[in-house]
């Protein structure tokens, strides 16, 4: 097979179910049955769910993992640059040869019937993963939780909530309560689950299915606290304080998703070196990421080029703060969205941080919004926006007007994702 015979069987399986999101898990059953049941085999799983930070939070975990010496399989969604970033086998990107062969009987085994694309590239994932040893494997929900194809894994040996917000209403529910509930189908009969911070609503769903379950929780507030102070982590639970050193992700937002990461490792009796290292070593593409070589960033000259895929209002939040602590360059962005997102909500908390927003389709997206319909949302919320032909064009004009901008390129991962493939 030569090295496109993963996208030529990955295209072939976008055309197994007419949409792109059906959340069920009745499909899931029926192949992995087919398959022999793979996620019965695979190394002790850290299930991890919520609307924002679940894959800042994962690569913490596993960066801790690495750090004590384990090997871990990790499953991420969606990709940026290329299909293999999803699949990690103890450690390492999935090989085109490897991932070629899952997919290929995954295919075969579930035949003509129909499955989404979600659903049988999971399946590949899981098969790939109980075929190769490791010590943990890091399961990331795509979306919700109950019904999400990653929650096929009766006995999880930790599960983890990272903050839930409101988001993809349309399948989870209208209300922070719903969405919750959701997010809390992860929780297992009588395993642990570690909670990040929450507001009463979403907490009160959580508590009351494991109060049912029976699963002991791990609640931010409650059983552990993180801040930073004097430029350090302080992470505290039952079992002591830790003083480390602060998350290599930037932003106010990373504390808190550093602190849900130490308490799974401190459940797993991982040690402070494992603690440190979650700290030292985590990388997370398109997570207010500096750009730093590549054609985009020889166009910027002696602008900063910085990179975030964050497309909620919460995450509109999280980045308002992280612009918040300077430099004092003036911010220039180049937004792309999709046209299921609160815009508006995304947009508002950057408003005072932003000089001018310009706006961009993404490419190769049937649902992006277009460049018009993103800058008159931007102009809603108060940005000074105007639209662009695509961000090269976009970078020009931000250019003309003060060449040492800092240039935030935004909205969506979707836009990240065709960033980094186009800037290396």
């Amino acid at each position: 097979m030569n090295a496109a015979g993963s996208d030529v069987i990955l295209e072939r399986m976008m055309s197994l179910h007419p949409k792109i999101i059906d959340l069920t898990l009745d499909r899931m059953w029926r192949l992995l049955n087919a398959l022999g049941d793979p996620q019965k085999d695979m190394p002790p799983v850290i299930h991890v769910a919520g609307t924002n930070g679940k894959g800042s939070t994962l690569a913490m975990i596993r960066a801790g993992l690495e750090g004590s010496g384990a090997a871990a399989h990790v499953y991420t969604s969606p990709h940026l640059a290329r299909f293999h970033e999803r699949i990690r086998l103890a450690g390492d990107l999935i090989t085109e040869e490897a991932l070629t062969e899952v997919l290929d009987e995954c295919y075969a085994a579930n035949g003509d019937v129909s499955i989404t694309y979600f659903e049988i590239t999971t399946a590949a994932a899981l098969l790939a993963f109980s075929r190769t040893p490791a010590d943990f494997t890091l399961l990331e929900v795509g979306l919700g939780g109950r019904l999400d194809a990653t929650n096929v894994v009766d006995q999880p040996v930790l599960t983890v909530i990272t903050p839930v917000s409101i988001d993809h209403q349309q399948f989870l529910g209208d209300t922070l309560g719903q969405i919750a509930g959701e997010k809390a189908g992860i929780i297992k009969r009588g395993v642990p689950c570690v909670v990040g911070r929450q507001e009463d609503e979403a907490l009160d769903v959580i508590e009351a299915r494991a109060a049912k379950l029976g699963a002991p929780l791990l609640v931010h507030g409650q059983h552990w606290h993180v801040s930073s102070e004097g430029g350090r982590l302080i992470f505290q639970d039952e079992g002591g304080l830790l003083d480390l050193p602060l998350p290599a992700l930037r932003g106010a937002h990373q504390i808190e998703n550093a602190g849900i990461a130490l308490a799974a490792l401190r459940h797993l009796k991982r040690g402070e070196a494992a603690c440190e290292a979650a700290m030292r070593n985590v990388t997370w593409p398109a997570r207010m990421q500096r750009l730093v070589g590549g054609p985009l960033v020889e166009r910027a000259g002696r602008a900063d080029l910085w990179l975030d895929g964050g497309h909620n209002p919460a995450a509109g939040e999280a980045l308002a703060s992280v612009l918040a602590e300077g430099p004092t360059r003036e911010t220039h962005l180049i937004c792309g969205m999709l046209n299921t997102k609160d815009i508006v909500g995304y947009m508002r908390p950057l408003a005072p941080h932003a000089a001018t927003l310009h706006a961009v389709s993404i490419p190769g997206e049937t649902a992006t919004l277009s460049a018009a319909e993103t800058a008159a949302a931007a102009r809603a919320a108060g940005i000074n926006a105007n639209e662009a032909e695509n961000v090269e064009a976009a970078m020009d004009a931000i250019l003309a007007q003060n060449p040492d901008a800092r240039i935030l390129i935004c909205g969506s991962l979707y836009l990240a994702g065709a960033i980094l493939r186009e800037n290396n």
